[in-house]
C-alpha cells in the first residue's frame, strides 16, 4: 500500500517512510492511495475475536507490504496486552440501546494509548532494521503527550520532545508527563495555547535544518499510524452491538478531529455506520463548519474538557481531501488561506459533510449538568469530554432503534474539577497511579519562540 499527501506536491511513500516522516514535506497529511475494503461476510467472522486478534487484521492491510505479520503480530499483542481491562475496549450499557465505549484502560487513562502504545513500537522496528535514530516532536492539550512518551520512554532510538500549553493542562494530565525521567523524554511547558503548540510542531517539520542532520517524526495525529490504530475499536464495539448485521451510530467529543475520522474511514471500509456525530465543547470550529459552513478561527477559549481546545483541527484537511475529489491543489489553496482568514467550503463540498456528520456544542455549565445528570440516573461517572459526547449523542440521534455508542476519551481522574463542579466527589487515582502526586516533576518552561523551542531541541537529543 502506497500513501499520499493530501495537497498533492509531496512524494508517495511506503508505510515504513509514513511512520517515520509524520508530516508530508508540502506541509499535508498523508492518507492511503486506497483504503482496503471488508465484506459483510468478512467483518461478521470476526465477532467474538479478542481485541488484539481483530486489531491484527483490521491494521495488517495498511502495512503489509512494509512488516511481517509475524513481526506485526508481536507488536500488537504487546500492545493490548498492557491494558488493564481484558476486554481492552469495554461497553458499558447506560440506557436502552445507549452505550458508553471505554477506551481509558491503558496506561494513561486515556483513548490516545490504543494507537501511541503501537506507534512506539512500530516506530522502534523501523529505526533498528534501518540503524537510524529519530527526533520526535509533538504537541498536547493534554493526553497525546502523556500517551506518547509511554509509549517511547523504552526506545532505544528516540528522543521524544513534548509541548504541553503551560498551566493549561489538568495536574493529573501533567503530572502523566513529566513524571517519567527517562534520558530520552523532554517535556517543555511552552507559554500559549495548544494551537501555538502544534504551530510550532508544523513549522518545524517545514524546516528541520536546526537539528543539523538529524530528523524528525510526530506521534500527534497527523501520523497516519495514529488514525489506523483508532479505526480497531469502532469495529469491535460495532461487533459487540449487533454489527455488522445492524447498523451502528458512535458520537465522538474530537478536538483535533482525528478520532472521529478513524470512524470515518471504518464506515469507507465497510462497517455500517448509520450516524457520525461531531461533539465539541465551545471551542467549536468542527460544529460551526459543519453546521453552518463558517470555518473560521475565532479565540480559543480555556474550558473544563482541555483536550477538546482546539481551533484548528488538523485532520479535517483528511477529509476535505475526500469531499474535494482528492484534489491536492484545492485543498492546499484552501489551507493557506485559512492560515489568514475565514473561509467557506464550496456548497457541493459543504453538503458532502454535512450527509456524512451530525455535530453539537456542549459549554461548560451544561457539561456539569450531564456528569450530575448521568451519575444521577445510572451511578456511572463520566469525564468532562465524554459527557460532551453523550448530550451531543443524545440531541442529535435520530433513530432510537440504532445502538448510539458513545466514545469515553479518558479516566474522569484526569478531570477532577468538572466532577467537584457537578456535586459530586473528586475520583481517587487507581492504584497504580496513587502516588502520582508525589513523584519527582522535570520539565521545561519556555516562551512562545521558535527559536528558543528549537535551541532548546538541538541541545538534548543525542547522536549516535
Amino acid at each position: 500500500m502506497k500513501y499520499i499527501s493530501t495537497r498533492g506536491k509531496a512524494p508517495v511513500l511506503s508505510f515504513s517512510d509514513v511512520l517515520l516522516a509524520g508530516l508530508a514535506d508540502d506541509g499535508g497529511l498523508y492518507v492511503p492511495e486506497t483504503l482496503p475494503k471488508f465484506s459483510h461476510e468478512e467483518i461478521a467472522s470476526w465477532v467474538g475475536l479478542p481485541y488484539n486478534e481483530l486489531a491484527f487484521k483490521v491494521i495488517k492491510p495498511f502495512v503489509a507490504d512494509c512488516i511481517n505479520d509475524a513481526d506485526l503480530k508481536r507488536m500488537v499483542d504487546e500492545t493490548y496486552a498492557v491494558f488493564e481491562h481484558r476486554g481492552v475496549a469495554p461497553l458499558v450499557q447506560l440506557g436502552s440501546n445507549e452505550w458508553i465505549l471505554e477506551l481509558f484502560h491503558g496506561p494513561t487513562l486515556a483513548f490516545k494509548d490504543f494507537a501511541l502504545q503501537l506507534l512506539g513500537r512500530l516506530m522502534d522496528h523501523v529505526l533498528a532494521e534501518r540503524g537510524e535514530r529519530l527526533v520526535i516532536m509533538g504537541a498536547t492539550s493534554g493526553d497525546t503527550g502523556s500517551a506518547a512518551i509511554e509509549g517511547c520512554r523504552h526506545s532505544e532510538h528516540l528522543d521524544i520532545f513534548i509541548m504541553h500549553p503551560y498551566n493549561r493542562v489538568s495536574e493529573v494530565q501533567r503530572r502523566q508527563m513529566t513524571t517519567i525521567l527517562a534520558d530520552n523524554v523532554f517535556n517543555i511547558a511552552l507559554e500559549g495555547n495548544f494551537d501555538d503548540c502544534q504551530e510550532m510542531v508544523k513549522d518545524s517539520f517545514a524546516d528541520q535544518s536546526f537539528l543539523k542532520g538529524l530528523r524528525l517524526g510526530a506521534v500527534n495525529s497527523i501520523n497516519w499510524a495514529r488514525i489506523m490504530a483508532q479505526i480497531v475499536y469502532y469495529f469491535s464495539s460495532a461487533l459487540a452491538v449487533g454489527g455488522p448485521h445492524r447498523p451502528v451510530s458512535f458520537s465522538v467529543p474530537t478536538g483535533n478531529f482525528g478520532d472521529i475520522f478513524a470512524g470515518y474511514l471504518a464506515k469507507q471500509m465497510g462497517l455500517p455506520i448509520e450516524q457520525l456525530v461531531v461533539a465539541t465543547n465551545r471551542n467549536d470550529i468542527l460544529h460551526r463548519v459543519i453546521s453552518g459552513n463558517d470555518m473560521s478561527r475565532g479565540t480559543l477559549e480555556h474550558t473544563l474538557s482541555p483536550s477538546m481546545d482546539i481551533m484548528v483541527s488538523s485532520n479535517f484537511e483528511r477529509l476535505l481531501f475526500d469531499v474535494y475529489g482528492r484534489d491536492g491543489a484545492a485543498i492546499a489553496d484552501l489551507m493557506k488561506r485559512f492560515k489568514t482568514e475565514s473561509v467557506k467550503l464550496d456548497s457541493e463540498q459543504w453538503e458532502s459533510v454535512r450527509e456524512l456528520f451530525d455535530s453539537y456544542a456542549v459549554d461548560d455549565e451544561t457539561t456539569c449538568q450531564v456528569i450530575a445528570e448521568c451519575h444521577a440516573e445510572t451511578g456511572y461517572l463520566l469525564d468532562p469530554h465524554t459527557a460532551i459526547g453523550l448530550k451531543a449523542a443524545r440531541e442529535c440521534w435520530r433513530n432510537k432503534a440504532t445502538p448510539m455508542i458513545t466514545l469515553a476519551t479518558a479516566h474522569p481522574v484526569k478531570f477532577p474539577e468538572p466532577v467537584v463542579k457537578a456535586g459530586l466527589h473528586a475520583p481517587e487515582l487507581p492504584e497504580r497511579l496513587s502516588d502520582l502526586m508525589t513523584r519527582e516533576e522535570r520539565f521545561t518552561v519556555l516562551p512562545k519562540s521558535m527559536t528558543e523551542v528549537q535551541t532548546f531541541i538541538a541541545s538534548k537529543v543525542h547522536r549516535d
